[in-house]
């Protein structure tokens, strides 16, 4: 019997509650932050953007960010909020100076949401202006006040203070991972120049913008093949070289300071420019690809109201630069043909260098031509869909919004890639079975990709033969056991991805699952634990004399327990670039033949485990 359709079925919920009902429609997914894009994450930026905006109008050098246990500490130098009005600045729906673009001309905040957003998915959230050396605070806990002081005298300097703390009930077990946090404030950083940042006492400043970030994020990128073309007029900013060691397009773009991690139109004009006036340089119609492969590019631009198309930001929508019309395409166009034309007629040797690079990757495209053509063929006849791959429902890649949802895991051997297959949720979750451990694949070239039955199988079932951009997968996890052969496997797995596909791992597409070691139980309650510290923990807790199970490997790990790990508690550990070395040194480490240095390395690395009463360990 249907439920009835009254008066009384209709709700209007007030700002906080439909925030907190409808989470995504203002932060994106929710996750633990072990993923860049997780809401705890777009928190912090929602605040940061308004400091950033302060700067950008004039009004302090300087934002410190703090972060301790769980608790995120924004402080900024700018004017502070009209003291009257900090509760409305952060509680009321639609309010804010962003409207007045007098006030905010190129602002990152436009909405009046974001604070908000903040606001009511914190257990606890602090706002305190200082203002004409007056101090206005406020307490709130999720989304209500909990503390209105009055305005008092301060002898601070003027600006804002967020403090807040993510809602448990909304983000469950989550943790910062401050590899993520960093990237993002030096992003912030590089945009604009003259900012200083401070995290947790890190000072962070950049001179030369975009210039600065490509040597940044430089990793698994270089040595480059000439020096990087920087150009910068009016609103719009941008660099580029091309790299020898990758066979991948890598892009950085920004709009008022913004991120754009799915780029938008403003990128699609820059590698449409790009094209283009190469083409007309040297007076020969290169085939697309050949001038983009191993491209290495930043590009930012500033725009008066920009259409984005997610609360979240990610990917420009806007077509026109305001108020003067004119669309954003044409501005990129121009802007990039003139600079560019006039950068390699003025620098001869590296227009040259960037010639020879465009016909190596019109040789290798056409040598590969045939091995792809074999390799699509294998495909076929292995029968990919049915015997490799248990794919998920979800197959929308036009739609960003659903890819995300969606996760493949890697395993080996059926008896795992059988419990994962059953345990799954077969709408968002996929399974990828190898069939026994794959090839070393360091220092090989990427014709192995196609020539390999595992690797050619595995990049056709992610689709990025062609682009990241078709990538079917927003989260890639290696699923392996936990023991010598497993973790082997997991290494082998890292090269491969690492030598032809570093764009995955920086693009925070790769993950380890972790699994539990060991089930603690009694007659009225189950324990998984993932290290000795939780079992010892859980021992205690379920004393006296539980069942303690030790897992060797995946497939001993029934369905219906495996529901658990790779459901809403899934633990995912994502796989991080740090930037101490590039990608090829540390595969040279790791994979190559400096097997004395090697040795070394994990004689003085390793860790001795806590015993185990094998009395009291039962082997599942």
């Amino acid at each position: 019997m249907s439920a009835e359709y009254t008066e009384d079925s209709i709700r209007s919920l007030d700002w906080k509650e439909h925030i907190r009902l409808r989470p995504g429609m203002y932060i994106g997914k929710l996750g633990d932050g072990s993923s860049q894009d997780d809401g705890i994450y777009v928190l912090l930026k929602e605040i940061i953007d308004n400091s950033i905006d302060e700067f950008v109008m004039g009004h302090g050098n300087t934002i410190e960010v703090t972060i301790s246990d769980r608790e995120v500490s924004v402080r900024d130098f700018g004017r502070g909020m009209p003291l009257g009005k900090v509760d409305a600045c952060v509680s009321k729906i639609n309010t804010g100076a962003k409207y007045d673009s007098k006030v905010f001309k190129k602002a990152v905040g436009l909405n009046g949401v974001g604070s908000k957003a903040v606001n009511a998915l914190s257990q606890y959230f602090k706002a305190q202006s200082i203002r004409e050396n007056k101090t206005k605070l406020i307490e709130y806990q999720r989304g209500a006040v909990t503390k209105d002081a009055k305005i008092v005298s301060s002898d601070e300097k003027t600006g804002t203070i967020i403090s807040f703390i993510p809602d448990t009930e909304i983000f469950g077990n989550y943790k910062y991972l401050f590899e993520y946090v960093e990237e993002m404030l030096w992003n912030y950083v590089f945009l604009n120049n003259g900012l200083t940042i401070v995290f947790n006492g890190q000072k962070m400043q950049a001179k030369n913008g975009l210039i600065d970030l490509l040597e940044h994020n430089l990793n698994g990128n270089g040595p480059l093949l000439y020096p990087i073309v920087h150009i910068t007029e009016g609103d719009f900013e941008c660099a580029f070289s091309h790299s020898s060691r990758t066979y991948s397009e890598e892009y950085y773009s920004f709009v008022n300071g913004q991120h754009t991690t799915s780029g938008g139109t403003h990128q699609n004009a820059f590698k449409e420019a790009i094209v283009k006036t190469i083409r007309e340089f040297f007076n020969k119609d290169f085939e697309t690809n050949d001038i983009r492969t191993s491209i290495f590019a930043a590009m930012s631009i500033k725009v008066q109201e920009p259409i984005f198309e997610s609360q979240t930001k990610t990917k420009l929508g806007s077509q026109y630069i305001e108020p003067d019309g004119q669309t954003i395409r044409n501005y990129i166009h121009d802007l990039v043909k003139r600079n560019l034309d006039n950068y390699l007629h003025i620098n001869s040797e590296d227009a040259e260098i960037l010639h020879r690079k465009i016909l190596q990757n019109e040789k290798e495209r056409k040598d590969m031509a045939g091995i792809k053509k074999l390799a699509r063929e294998s495909v076929k006849r292995v029968s990919l869909h049915n015997k490799k791959l248990r794919d998920c429902r979800i197959h929308l890649n036009s739609h960003h919004e659903k890819r995300l949802e969606t996760t493949i895991f890697i395993t080996e051997g059926d008896s795992a890639s059988g419990s994962i297959t059953k345990s799954r949720d077969v709408k968002t979750q996929a399974v990828f079975s190898l069939k026994g451990k794959p090839l070393n694949s360091y220092g090989l070239s990427k014709k192995i990709v196609y020539q390999n039955e595992e690797f050619n199988l595995l990049q056709s079932a992610l689709n990025i033969d062609e682009s990241m951009d078709d990538l079917r997968y927003n989260n890639i996890v290696v699923a392996t056991d936990a023991d010598v052969d497993g973790m082997h496997i997991r290494l082998l797995l890292l090269t491969f991805f690492l030598q032809f596909y570093p764009d995955l791992v920086k693009g925070g597409h790769l993950y380890i699952l972790q699994t539990p070691l060991f089930r603690v139980r009694n007659k009225k309650e189950t324990l998984y634990c993932y290290n000795d510290n939780e079992r010892n923990n859980a021992i205690d807790k379920l004393k006296p004399n539980p069942e303690i199970t030790r897992f060797k490997g995946l497939g001993e790990i029934s369905p219906s327990e495996f529901k658990h790990f790779i459901g809403n508690n899934i633990r995912l550990e994502p796989v991080i670039l740090k930037g101490e070395s590039t990608i090829n040194e540390t595969l040279e480490f790791y994979m190559g033949k400096n097997t004395p240095k090697r040795q070394e390395f994990i004689i003085n690395n390793l860790r001795v485990e806590e015993s185990v009463n094998l009395d009291d360990v039962k082997v599942a």
